[in-house]
């Protein structure tokens, strides 16, 4: 028979072996770096320029970023940091190299959901946000799922819960409470609504005090930022359900938006939700905030399955919400009844050589048309070892194996996030037309 004690045990033992484990993914220090870029991928899959014409880029103007050179002289590599300091300063034609990004819009909001697990969610998140990084975007990620492989992933392994998801929606249960505390007497009778009380156990933590700039971390990568997940986030479902008790009128779905509703608008150009496999307090967080929804989908008959379930499941979820809070929910950058500028089904895993998955392709698209997306992610080894060592393709060094190889399982995600990349800039256009 095993209690609590045995688990907690079972618990002890791996901490203790957390550090080597660690050190089999990222650096001997403990610390995940990002590596340099070659020259020729800065050209080719980055600016998408001719080598030749980089090379005499830089050799006509002395002050531009000349990165590293190798031991042997053949190759020079750059930093992320120079690669958007060439990003700014140079212009091919009359073509700029800087992203496209309306100005004065709020950065765009993307949820990647699906309850089904190993749909790939993680994987499609950390890519898409590395991609739009190479890209000159500034990515903000959020980490809903206590599995926490995003923020692993980024190199974020030692998180306090109450820096989590869990902390903001604890925050926002404190500051939504006191507002309405101060809300106005009743219109007849001139009498204060009943007041609602926190008990010290949630006051007592200090939640309610910390600033918006306490959940967001740096990563290895200078214009990623993440506000992580860990582990012990998971009562954040349990908790969640004595808050509402507490407090019947907060609308708890809301809490990530308001939070992020905080955060000015130039900060981020894109704001990336890897969401858990269930739909919960936090990932309905996810999707009221997003403008945006992804949902991967394996290729096989049981994740269409549990993928049609999903959207059934998250239309009931979002009707229920705007049915209970439509009329009562503070105003800000998302209202009820909720809308999303765009869904989107991408099918992960993908053998373009198996029949049973270009069958499976054929029939996502006949059942959701226009919304499945044109460009699968292949399942490759190199994507298969990615996800062993928590790196997306893009922080692999080409020069670990075949060039081809990694080129494969890099062009399998860059066609993808050229679509979702387009997903984005729809979204821009639409809310640019709401206001």
């Amino acid at each position: 028979m095993y209690t609590h004690d045995d688990l907690a045990a079972l618990q002890s033992r791996s901490l203790k072996l957390q550090g080597w484990i660690r050190q089999q993914t990222f650096s001997p220090g403990l610390e995940k770096k990002l590596r340099r870029f070659s020259s020729w991928e800065v050209a080719e899959l980055i600016f998408r320029i001719n080598q030749s014409t980089f090379r005499g880029k830089l050799a006509a103007d002395p002050s531009l970023p000349s990165g590293e050179v190798e031991l042997d002289g053949r190759q020079r590599w750059f930093s992320l940091e120079e690669i958007n300091e060439l990003r700014r300063r140079l212009r091919v034609g009359k073509r700029s190299l800087m992203p496209h990004r309306p100005v004065g819009k709020r950065p765009v909001r993307a949820a990647v959901a699906n309850f089904k697990g190993g749909a790939g969610k993680s994987t499609v998140a950390l890519h898409f946000a590395h991609a739009a990084a190479l890209d000159g975007y500034r990515v903000l990620a959020v980490d809903f799922d206590p599995q926490a492989t995003l923020s692993h992933s980024m190199g974020l392994t030692d998180v306090a819960e109450e820096h989590t998801v869990w902390g903001i929606m604890a925050r926002d249960l404190i500051h939504e409470t006191e507002r309405m505390n101060r809300g106005p007497v009743g219109a007849e009778s001139g009498a204060a609504l009943p007041q609602r009380h926190m008990p010290a156990a949630i006051t007592g933590l200090g939640l309610g005090d910390l600033r918006i700039g306490d959940f967001i971390k740096p990563t290895s990568w200078p214009t990623i930022d993440c506000v992580p997940s860990c582990a012990n986030a998971a009562f954040v479902e349990f908790a969640s359900a004595q808050y509402r008790h507490l407090n019947p009128d907060w609308s708890f779905f809301a809490a990530v938006s308001r939070y992020l509703d905080q955060i000015p608008d130039e900060s981020y150009d894109l704001i990336l939700f890897d969401c858990p496999p269930a739909i919960g307090y936090q990932s309905m967080n996810a999707v009221f905030a997003a403008d945006v929804l992804y949902v991967p989908s394996g290729p096989g008959y049981w994740e269409y399955d549990s993928t049609t379930s999903f959207i059934g499941q998250l239309s009931e979820a979002l009707e229920d919400l705007s049915a209970g809070f439509d009329g009562t929910l503070p105003a800000g950058k998302i209202a009820l009844p909720k809308a999303f500028c765009e869904v989107r089904f991408l099918l992960t895993r993908y053998e373009p050589g198996n029949e049973l998955h270009r069958a499976m392709q054929d029939a996502f698209r006949k059942v959701w048309g226009e919304h499945v997306t044109q460009n699968p992610v292949e399942m490759t080894r190199a994507v298969e070892q990615s996800g062993r060592f928590l790196n997306s393709v893009y922080e692999m060094d080409y020069r670990e194996m075949t060039r081809e190889t990694w080129r494969r399982a890099r062009s399998t995600f860059d066609r993808a996030y050229e679509e979702f990349r387009e997903t984005l800039h729809a979204a821009w256009a639409t809310m640019e037309d709401e206001q």
